[in-house]
């Protein structure tokens, strides 16, 4: 008999989960939601999905505020889920400047590349909802779904174009969520994909 596949989300913060600003979120009080996300997650954290968050984090590396104030920011983050009812499984971020020649920032596909080991998981089998282009780079670079979501940059990606092949479109995190709960199959395209 062929074992359950762990059904894994990666998911981008800023912009996805939470209202993303031009000049970072730098602080708790920053961090605020977007409508129906914290319940989008847990959703999926009920229905038995490993949420994951990959986030760039190049505040850090810029020196605009450092790690307490990111894991403060973090913890608001667990918390509000928790008290939705579900729960992040792990956070992944790349802390460094743009500059900085790692293999972690987004969209180089370190980030996806150290969550599917982690979790066992294919590369190719991860998914990954992002708002922005570099996001989708990042997971498509490995074979795996993007998903692009029209809230945060998403509309702007969306309007650019050249996504990568495969993109599928949603409105919000919860549009993804009532697609992964309820489609047929996994293969299965998007009811409202660009």
């Amino acid at each position: 008999m062929k074992e359950a596949a762990v059904k894994l989300l990666i998911l981008d913060r800023d912009g996805v989960i939470n209202e993303d600003r031009p000049d970072f979120v730098k602080s708790p009080d920053e961090w605020l939601p977007i409508p129906g996300s914290l319940e989008a997650v847990s959703e999926l954290s009920r229905a038995g999905y490993l949420l994951v968050v990959a986030t760039n984090q190049s505040a850090i590396g810029r020196g605009i505020f450092d790690m307490a104030t990111l894991n403060a920011i973090h913890a608001k983050l667990h918390r509000s889920v928790a008290e939705s009812g579900g729960h992040i499984d792990a956070i992944f971020f790349c802390p460094h400047a743009p500059d900085a020649g790692c293999a972690c920032r987004k969209p180089l596909p370190g980030m996806v590349l150290d969550i599917a080991k982690r979790f066992h998981v294919a590369p190719a089998d991860c998914l990954m909802v992002g708002d922005s282009l570099r996001d989708l780079q990042a997971v498509s670079a490995v074979g795996g779904k993007p998903l692009l979501v029209r809230t945060g940059n998403g509309a702007k990606t969306e309007a650019k174009g050249d996504l990568p092949a495969g993109t599928q479109v949603f409105d919000n995190l919860a549009a993804v969520a009532q697609w992964l709960l309820h489609r047929p199959h996994p293969d299965a395209p998007a009811r409202d994909a660009a």
